[in-house]
Formats: C-alpha cells, structure tokens, sequence
C-alpha cells in the first residue's frame, strides 16, 4: 500500500458486509489493515456503522475521514456532503496514500460511495471490492433462499409510489423489498391485497447482534433503516 510515495494513491471502495465483522472477504480485510487512511459514511451525529463493522481488524494509527450525512434521502446525493470528502480523498491519493473507503453491504448496491466514484474516477485510480450485500444475508439468515431454477428475482425499492411497486410484484416470482423504513405499512397493505402477505418474511438488521425476524403482520412501523421484506410466489423457492 502506497503511504507519501512518489507514485499517486489508489482510492478502493470496499464492501465490509451486512453488519457481521466476519463477513469481510479477505481482500478487504487485506486492504483494510494495510491503507494509510480510511474513510467512511458516517450519521451527523454518533457512530459509523461501516466503521464499526471494520474495528475488530483495524491496526490502529490510521487516519481517518468521517463522512459526516444526513439520513433523509431527500438530501442525497448533496455536494456539501461528498463534494468536501472527496476534495480530502483526492489530497491524500496526489500524495500517494491509498485510502480505504468503508462501504456498508456491497459498494455499488445501492451504495453512497457511487457518489465518491462520480466525483473522483476521472483524474485517480479506484478499485471496487465487492461485498457481502444485504439480500444474501437476509436470505441465509431467513433459511430462505431467494430464487431457484428460472426463478426472476426483483429488487424493489419501498419508497417507490403504490401503484409502480404492487405492478411489480403482481408479475415477479421472487423480489427483496429494500428501503422499508417508514413504507411497511405500503409494503403490507399490497402484499395482502396480492395475497402473497402470508409469503414474505420481515427481518431487521440482519448479521447484527440485534437481528430479530417478526411476522410481516408484526414488523414495526416505522421499520429500522436496516430492515427489509423477502417474498417468493411459491412460498419456498425449492418448491
């Protein structure tokens, strides 16, 4: 790993899993322990989740770059937010210092550090490793697999309106509702409607010490950020 050499940095987007510290691959954890600087997404206020996941492995005497955003989508992607961090990144890479940004899930699934790539790609050198994202692990948690044979998964953002989202699942065989948060209560009103509510599993921060899996009739509303609805048309995707 580059560290104030003559040659540029290379910026690596690095997927660190769903939230279980091990469910790093080994070239993230090789590239996690050896970079100069990190840099991960980070709530305006308390502590990153990607970089918690990361701390069993972490060295030390790193330096870091906390990236400080609000969670209301309403306000991304926005240049006060990545526009900063990447002006940082970019310094650290003309110096020859690799950083290592800490992608929650896998970084180009629904992933903030698209935002960061967009903003750096044409002038520095990035590699994306990819992780463990939050599907795989909701599934292996739920003992339920996705799809099987000619199955057609569909991931499904929930903020997306009524109308769009229950079209889609009329017609899918397997889909992962993503993005539930404050929508479950949208989510449940149409699985009922498509009669597939008694076909889906809820589940919550899945891999985490606090992962709990709830009947759908009984998740929560408003939903954890970390949360999402698994449905199969046969009930079980073996079948």
């Amino acid at each position: 790993m580059n560290d104030k050499s003559n040659a540029p940095g290379t910026l690596y987007g690095l997927g660190v899993g769903p939230g279980d510290p091990e469910l790093l691959t080994l070239k993230a954890l090789r590239i996690i322990r050896a970079a100069p600087v990190l840099a991960y997404p980070s709530p305006s206020e308390g502590e990153s989740l990607a970089r918690a996941i990361a701390a069993p492995h972490l060295p030390g005497g790193q330096i870091e770059i906390a990236i400080r955003m609000p969670l209301d989508a309403k306000q991304f992607p926005a240049e006060d937010v990545y526009g900063p961090a990447a002006r940082e990144i970019a310094g650290h890479l003309r110096a020859g210092r690799d950083v290592a940004a800490l992608c929650e899930g896998d970084p180009f699934f629904y992933g903030s550090f698209m935002y960061l790539f967009e903003r750096l790609t044409d002038d520095h050198k990035i590699e994306v490793v990819p992780g463990v994202s939050s599907p795989m692990a909701c599934a292996a948690a739920l003992a339920a697999p996705l799809a099987a044979r000619n199955d057609v998964l569909s991931i499904l953002p929930a903020p997306l309106d009524e109308g769009s989202l229950a079209a889609r699942l009329e017609v899918c065989d397997a889909a992962a509702i993503v993005k539930v948060g404050r929508h479950i209560a949208k989510v449940r009103r149409i699985l009922q409607s498509l009669g597939l509510e008694n076909r889906a599993r809820y589940i919550e921060r899945a891999s985490h010490a606090a992962e709990r899996i709830l009947p759908l009739s009984e998740a929560p509303d408003p939903a954890p950020y970390f949360s999402m609805v698994l449905v199969h048309r046969r009930g079980e995707a073996w079948k």
